[in-house]
C-alpha cells in the first residue's frame, strides 16, 4: 500500500499560488487538481473499447494513450448519459485538435484512475518533459511531469561467463555436407491419361491392408533422462493490481425509484391500445390460471432436485454408505468370515460362518487346540450389533452353507473335512424374531435391569447342534467349496435324469470340491427304511433314546450313515487327469424373479409376496422327517430341464460339462462324460460363477486377477472380459435390482462397481471398505428405498453397507438394453472367430502357394542375345503386319501391278 498522504485542500491552493508565475496552467483554489486536466473514473467497458485497460494497455511505464476526438463523440451520441466522456461533453467538442490525450493515473494522485488533458500546451507538456531541470525545479513540478521525467534503466553489456561454449557442445551440428537428391519424371508420362478400375482384394497377394487398432509403443516412452543446455539469468517478476487506493474514503450512493405521475397512469390506463391487449389475452389468461390452480407452474423442479440430492446418501451420492458393522471379540477372534446369508424371511437377520486364519500346516500342527475350540455359523441381527443371537455348531470350519428356499429352518452346510451337515432352528425362530420386532425397545427399556448380566450374555446365546452329517467316508475327501439346493421343481434320479417333483419341496442338495467330483445328495429317507420305521411303532414296550442335546429328529435317519445320491465326475478332455471344481453353477437353479419389462414393478410384488412368506411357509412347513424317497419308475422325466453346468476350477479353468450319468455297454457301470468345453481365462483359482438374476444364460466368473461374463451357448469365449487389476479380485456378485451392475472384490478391501451402460474398460467407482482381503459380498433388498450389501473381511468382521439411489434405481427399459448390448458383443464375438479362421485359411493358402512355387523347376535365364534376336524378329513380324494392313486400306501402294 502506498505510504503517501494526500495533501490537503489549503496546502494545495498556496502551492498553486505559489508557483503560478512558472507554470502556464495554475491551479485554481480550493480545486484538487490542475485546471488544464480533468479527473476521469472509465469503466471497464470504456477501456476496453478504447483500448486502455489498466496495466495492460496502459502501465506505469508507458501511462499515455491517444484518443480520437471524433471517437469520443461518436460514444457520447451512441451511449448518451451512459458514457463516461459526457461530463466533458463540451470541453471535448471546443478542443482544437483532433487527438486528446488520456493519462493513466496509477497512484491515484488526483483521485481517478485517469485524467485527461484539455489543452495543447498541456498535451506537449506531458508528451515532451524537460529532464535537464534540477531535483528542486522537478519536485515544484506537477506530479506528472515529475513522472514522464524519470529515466529507465539502461541496459548493460553482456558479460560471458563461458556458458556459451557449453551450449555449443551441446548444439547439433553437421559432421558432413548435406546430401542433395533430385528426383524427376519422365516427360512422355506428364499429362497421360489415368485410368481406374475395380479388382478383388482377395484374389491379388497383399491386396487387402486391415488397419485395427493397436496402442503404439513408441507413443508411450516414459524419458527419464535428458542433456539440455541452460543459460542462467537473474529472475525476473513482474506484479500488478487494478487498483490501489492511497486513502479511505466514504462513499454512498441512493437510487430513487422512477414512477409514472396521476396523470400519465389515468392515460395510460384509459388508452385503447391497453383496452384491446387485455381483451386479446383475456381467455389466455382464464386458462393459465385454471392451469395453476391444477398445478403450480411456478414450482422450479430443478431446484427442488438439486435440494433432495444434497446430502450424503442422497440420490446425487453415488458411495455406499457405512450402515453398520459386526465383529465378536470371543466367536470370532483369530478367524475370517467364510460365507455369508441373509435370513430369507426375517430382516434383519444375516448368517455368517467363521473359520480358523491357519495354513495346512499349522492345522495340523494346532489340531489339538482346535478340537478345543469349535466351528460356529453365527447369527446377527440390526437390534443387537454387539452379541450374536444364534449360534450353529459345526463339526469342522464350514466353507459354504445355504438356507432351504421351501422351508428357511433347514439350512445345509459343507465342512472342511468333506461332511455335509444339516441343521433344523425351528425352535430359534420366534427368539430372532421377538430379537427383530421388541429386542431393541427392551434393552433400552430394561438397561438398568440387564447392566448386571452384561457378563453372562455370552452363556444366554443358544448353541444350535446340527441334526445331521454325512459319514466322513462317503463325502468328499477335500473341502467343501459350493454348495446348492435343487429347486423344488424338479429332482435327479440316480442316472442324473431330471425327474418331477411331486412334493413341490426342495429335497435334494449339489455339492463341489476340489477332489475333483460333482455330488448330489438327497435328504428323504430311504424306503427301505420305512419298514424299519413301522417295525420301530409297534414296540411300545420300547422307551426312546435320551437327546441330552435336546437336537430334533428331523433328519435323525441320515446321521452318519449319509451317502451322496450321485457322484459326478470331471475327467479332462485332452490328457489324463480330473479338473477340480471350487464353484459351480446351475441353469434351473437360478430364481428369476424379474423376468418382466418392468423391474420396479417386479420388485415391488417380490417384496410384498416376502413380507407373507413367513406366515405361508408356517402353514405349509414340510415334515422332512416323513418325506420319503420314491420309486423312479412312477416319476415322469422331465425334458425342459437343462442338465448342463459350469464348473469353475483352482487352475482358474471353467467347464462346461452334464452331470447325467452314462451306462457301459459292456460293463454296465455308470461313468461320467468328458465336459465338452473347457476355456482357460483367468490367472488365478476361480473364487465365484454366478448367473445373473436378470439373465439366465448370462453368467459371472471371478478369479486371478480379472473377471469374464460369459453366454451360455456360445461357446467361442467370454463375451467381455476385463483387463488385469493391480490387485486381486476375491469375490464378486451381480446387483439385484440393476442389471447392469455388479461388485467385485480386492485383495486390498477395495470394491469395484461396475456399471455396464456407463463403462466397460474400468469400474464406475472404486471405494474403500476394510483394510484387509474382501472374502464374501451378499446383497439384499430391505424395501424399494433400502438395499443393503453385506461385506466380510479377512478379520472377521462383517460390514453393512447402504446401496445408494444411483446403483439401486435401474434406468428406463435397463434390462432390454443389457439384452440387446449382450447380443451385439455376441455378434462381435462371432464375427471375430469368423476373421480368425479367414486369416488362418489365408496363411494356410499363402504357405501353399510359397511351397509350389519353391517346387518348381527352374527355367534357365536366357542370354542377350537370344533376347535381342527374340525382339527383332517380333520386330519385323509388326512391320509385315503393318504393311499388309496399309496395302488393304489402299494407303500403300501395290508393288506388283507397278512393276506390270
Amino acid at each position: 500500500m502506498s505510504t503517501k498522504r494526500p495533501k490537503s485542500t489549503t496546502t494545495t491552493s498556496k502551492g498553486k499560488d505559489k508557483k503560478a508565475d512558472e507554470s502556464s496552467a495554475g491551479s485554481v483554489a480550493g480545486s484538487g487538481h490542475p485546471n488544464d486536466i480533468l479527473p476521469l473514473t472509465l469503466t471497464s467497458a470504456t477501456q476496453e473499447l478504447f483500448g486502455c485497460r489498466c496495466d495492460e494497455d496502459v502501465t506505469g511505464d508507458n501511462p499515455y494513450k491517444i484518443l480520437r476526438k471524433e471517437d469520443i463523440v461518436q460514444d457520447m451520441r451512441m451511449r448518451a448519459a451512459v458514457s463516461d466522456f459526457s461530463p466533458v461533453k463540451q470541453l471535448v467538442l471546443d478542443y482544437p485538435e483532433d487527438e486528446l490525450l488520456l493519462v493513466y493515473d496509477r497512484d491515484f494522485i488526483y483521485g481517478s484512475s485517469f485524467y485527461l488533458v484539455l489543452t495543447a500546451d498541456a498535451k506537449d507538456r506531458h508528451l515532451k518533459p524537460v529532464v535537464a531541470l534540477g531535483v528542486e525545479v522537478a519536485l515544484e513540478r506537477e506530479p506528472s511531469e515529475v513522472f514522464a521525467a524519470q529515466k529507465t534503466s539502461e541496459p548493460q553489456p553482456w558479460i560471458s561467463l563461458g556458458s556459451e561454449q557449453e551450449i555449443e557442445e551441446e548444439s547439433i551440428t553437421d559432421s558432413r555436407p548435406r546430401l542433395k537428391y533430385r528426383i524427376s519424371r519422365v516427360r512422355r508420362e506428364f499429362g497421360a491419361p489415368i485410368f481406374f478400375s475395380d479388382r478383388n482384394a482377395m484374389e491379388t497377394k497383399d491386396g487387402f491392408l486391415e488397419c485395427t487398432p493397436y496402442q503404439d509403443k513408441n507413443f508411450s516412452l516414459k524419458q527419464m533422462e535428458r542433456h539440455t543446455g541452460v543459460q542462467t539469468i537473474p529472475n525476473l517478476k513482474s506484479s500488478s493490481t487494478q487498483t490501489q487506493w492511497t486513502y479511505p474514503r466514504s462513499m454512498c450512493t441512493q437510487y430513487e425509484p422512477r414512477e409514472f405521475s396521476k396523470e400519465e397512469k389515468e392515460n395510460c390506463l384509459q388508452s385503447e391500445n391497453l383496452k384491446n391487449f387485455v381483451n386479446s389475452v383475456a381467455s389466455r389468461f382464464e386458462i393459465a390460471i385454471q392451469q395453476n390452480e391444477i398445478m403450480d407452474v411456478f414450482f422450479d423442479d430443478w431446484k427442488a432436485l438439486s435440494e433432495e440430492d444434497s446430502g450424503y446418501g442422497r440420490k446425487a451420492d453415488p458411495h455406499l454408505k457405512e450402515y453398520q458393522s459386526f465383529t465378536d471379540l470371543h466367536f470370532s477372534k483369530d478367524k475370517t468370515i467364510s460365507n455369508i446369508n441373509w435370513h430369507p424371511t426375517i430382516n434383519g437377520v444375516i448368517a455368517v460362518a467363521v473359520t480358523e486364519r491357519l495354513s495346512f500346516e499349522d492345522r495340523i500342527n494346532g489340531s489339538t487346540k482346535l478340537l478345543l475350540n469349535p466351528s460356529l455359523i453365527l447369527f446377527w441381527s440390526f437390534s443387537d450389533p454387539i452379541n450374536p443371537q444364534l449360534l450353529l455348531e459345526c463339526p469342522d470350519d464350514v466353507f459354504s452353507f445355504e438356507f432351504c428356499p421351501s422351508d428357511p429352518n433347514i439350512i445345509v452346510g459343507g465342512c472342511m473335512n468333506g461332511q455335509v451337515v444339516l441343521w433344523d432352528i425351528s425352535t430359534h425362530v420366534e427368539q430372532l424374531q421377538g430379537t427383530r420386532t421388541s429386542g431393541g425397545k427392551n434393552i433400552a427399556a430394561n438397561t438398568n435391569a440387564l447392566q448386571g448380566f452384561e457378563d453372562k450374555r455370552e452363556n444366554e446365546t443358544p448353541v444350535v447342534r446340527y441334526c445331521a452329517v454325512s459319514g466322513i467316508e462317503n463325502g468328499h475327501k477335500a473341502p467343501i467349496t459350493d454348495i446348492q439346493w435343487l429347486p423344488g421343481t424338479f429332482e435327479v434320479s440316480r442316472m442324473g435324469v431330471p425327474m418331477e417333483n411331486r412334493t413341490g419341496i426342495c429335497v435334494q442338495i449339489v455339492t463341489c470340491a476340489p477332489d475333483c467330483c460333482v455330488m448330489f445328495w438327497d435328504i428323504r429317507a430311504p424306503r427301505v427304511l420305512q419298514t424299519m420305521a413301522d417295525q420301530q411303532k409297534q414296540k411300545v414296550e420300547e422307551k426312546p433314546l435320551e437327546n441330552p442335546h435336546g437336537v430334533p429328529n428331523t433328519f435323525k435317519h441320515l446321521d452318519l450313515t449319509w451317502k451322496p445320491l450321485i457322484r459326478v465326475s470331471l475327467p479332462k478332455i485332452d490328457t489324463s487327469g480330473e479338473y477340480s471344481p471350487l464353484k459351480i453353477s446351475l441353469r434351473d437353479n437360478t430364481c428369476d424373479n424379474h423376468t418382466g419389462s418392468n423391474t420396479a414393478t417386479q420388485m415391488s410384488r417380490t417384496l410384498n409376496n416376502r413380507a407373507h412368506l413367513n406366515a405361508e411357509r408356517s402353514e405349509v412347513a414340510p415334515e422332512y422327517a416323513l418325506l420319503r424317497v420314491p420309486s423312479a419308475k412312477q416319476l415322469k422325466p422331465l425334458e425342459d430341464i437343462c442338465t448342463q453346468l459350469y464348473a469353475g476350477t483352482e487352475d482358474g479353468e471353467l467347464v462346461y460339462t452334464d452331470w447325467k450319468l452314462e451306462k457301459d455297454n459292456d460293463s454296465g457301470r455308470l461313468f461320467s462324460a468328458k465336459p465338452s468345453h473347457r476355456f482357460i481365462i483367468h490367472d488365478g483359482q476361480v473364487n465365484t460363477v454366478r448367473r445373473s438374476p436378470f439373465f439366465k444364460d448370462i453368467i459371472l466368473t471371478v478369479g486371478g486377477w480379472t473377471f469374464a461374463i460369459w453366454k451360455e451357448g456360445v461357446m467361442n469365449g467370454p463375451i467381455i472380459q476385463s483387463s488385469c487389476s493391480q490387485k486381486k479380485c476375491t469375490v464378486g456378485y451381480w446387483s439385484q435390482s440393476r442389471p447392469a451392475v455388479l461388485f467385485i472384490g480386492k485383495e486390498d478391501g477395495n470394491i469395484d462397481v461396475w456399471d455396464l451402460l456407463e463403462k466397460t474398460h474400468e469400474p464406475s467407482q472404486t471405494q474403500n471398505i476394510t483394510a484387509t482381503q474382501i472374502t464374501c459380498i451378499k446383497p439384499w433388498i430391505v424395501s424399494s428405498k433400502q438395499h443393503l450389501l453385506a461385506v466380510s473381511d479377512y478379520l472377521g468382521t462383517l460390514h453393512i453397507l447402504e446401496i445408494p439411489w444411483t446403483l439401486r434405481s435401474p434406468s428406463s427399459n435397463e434390462k432390454l438394453s443389457m439384452s440387446k448390448y449382450f447380443e451385439k458383443e455376441v455378434d462381435r464375438l462371432v464375427y471375430f472367430e469368423k476373421r480368425r479362421e479367414m486369416r488362418a485359411k489365408e496363411k494356410k493358402d499363402s504357405e501353399a502357394e510359397e511351397l509350389r512355387k519353391k517346387m518348381e523347376p527352374i527355367i534357365p535365364e536366357k542370354q542377350v542375345e537370344q533376347i535381342l534376336e527374340e525382339a527383332m524378329k517380333e520386330y519385323e513380324d509388326y512391320l509385315s503386319l503393318e504393311t499388309v494392313i496399309l496395302k488393304e486400306m489402299g494407303l500403300l501402294p501395290d508393288t506388283n501391278k507397278l512393276d506390270i
